[in-house]
């Protein structure tokens, strides 16, 4: 019977580069940006690498495809390379094939490391890619602000939301964010707001007006992992293991069948339940100290909530009002900024969510370091539509909690 991963990996070191408009240089020197702290971070040499995974998403636009772009870069030792592409779940997939390898003993050490640079591209948002012709056929004029909003009316009308209450709490959730990604360095927006410059924005797709979009960007994060054993072999202390690595993936169900109501994400609710039985976490809202997610949009952090069991049903709207998800909360979500002010790199965004877990963990987080010890972190990454989707929920945490 399968056990699960928990506690039998730990990271050794992360890195991650400065997010934004980097007209300064191209994907690889992002990539060695990131590369760089996570190996000085291990205290290793490249040399002691045995096996790296590399996550972008829209590859042709800037690295193409395969593993040698990522091997050229990190000039690694001929190594095995594995380039990845799930959706926005890329940097967390290339995080769980690196964790599992050791996992399973088929290396000592390995690297994750996601990419994008979209900046350069031309586009506003994300580039458009082919979907398959199935998809092209069933979704031929979808956007993404548009079936996202969709969530919104359908939790307003399943849970008897005010239209005016629902607005100001998302407005709630992107005026925490940037108050957040103020205080954090590598953040690509810095800007606070105020609940009143995001309810007067222009809309976008009812009720998700500017400010409850998150941006493009460009950036890196890296992450190298190896066991326990040889973490402390190397001199390290106070580890952050990971606990459990779940991904859900859509079949279709909720395209094509009236039993779900388009108010929560059920790919959400599936990974995350197979992660705190991994991770032995039985009370998500008292156990879990800090939560990064898949906020695109406001509206998608805040039906997130409840899907992750922190929120009960139709319940986040107050918890959201009474700040229990402020940096100063009882669980702080996006504390770093998220991807409201990180923008959204594809490949990269999943590792610089566990970037700002690990830096809390172990107290290294600066100006935004919680000021009460966190134990256990989850991140999440959704990748598609509410629909349709590829869901990721990541928890690390301290050593044998």
């Amino acid at each position: 019977m399968a056990t699960g991963i928990r506690d039998k990996v730990a990271i050794l070191g992360m890195g991650c580069s400065k997010f934004g408009e980097r007209w300064d240089c191209n994907a690889e020197d992002l990539m060695v940006e990131a590369y760089e702290e996570a190996l000085g971070d291990a205290g290793i040499e490249t040399k002691q690498i045995e096996a790296a995974w590399f996550a972008t998403g829209i590859e042709e636009q800037h690295v193409g495809k395969s593993g040698v772009p990522l091997a050229v870069a990190l000039r690694l030792g001929y190594i095995p390379v594995t380039r990845v592409e799930n959706y926005c779940a890329s940097g967390s997939e290339a995080f769980r094939g690196a964790a599992y390898a050791v996992a399973s003993g088929a290396c000592d050490i390995a690297l994750a490391l996601g990419c994008e640079k979209l900046k350069d591209t031309g586009y506003g948002g994300l580039p458009q890619r082919g979907r398959g012709v199935v998809n092209s056929m069933y979704w031929p004029n979808l956007s993404a602000p548009g079936v996202f909003a969709q969530l919104g009316a359908a939790y307003r009308a399943k849970h008897g939301v005010d239209a005016g209450d629902f607005k100001r709490a998302l407005a709630h959730i992107s005026v925490k964010s940037h108050d957040n990604g103020s205080r954090n360095p590598k953040a690509h927006l810095r800007n606070k707001i105020t609940e009143d410059t995001v309810m007067n924005a222009p809309m976008v797709a009812e009720p998700l007006g500017l400010f409850d979009c998150c941006g493009v960007s460009d950036g890196a994060a890296c992450a190298i992992v190896t066991t326990p054993e040889i973490a402390r072999s190397l001199g390290k202390h106070d580890l952050v293991t990971i606990k459990a690595l779940q991904l859900s993936v859509s079949n279709g169900t909720e395209a094509q069948h009236n039993s779900w109501d388009s108010t929560y994400f059920a790919t959400t609710r599936i990974a995350s339940k197979r992660a705190y039985a991994e991770a032995g976490i039985t009370n998500p809202r008292e156990q879990i100290s800090l939560v990064e997610v898949h906020d695109c949009f406001s509206v998608t952090e805040f039906v997130t909530m409840e899907d992750l069991h922190i929120s009960p049903e139709g319940g986040a709207l107050r918890d959201v009002m009474d700040g229990f998800f402020d940096a100063d909360g009882k669980v702080p979500c996006q504390i770093d900024g998220g991807l409201k002010c990180f923008g959204h790199p594809i490949g990269a965004s999943g590792l610089r969510m566990i970037y700002e877990m690990y830096l809390q963990m172990q107290g290294r987080a600066g100006e935004r370091q919680r000021k009460t010890q966190p134990v256990f972190g989850v991140t999440h990454n959704l990748g598609g539509f509410p629909h349709q989707n590829v869901c990721s929920v990541v928890v690390v945490g301290l050593d044998g909690a």
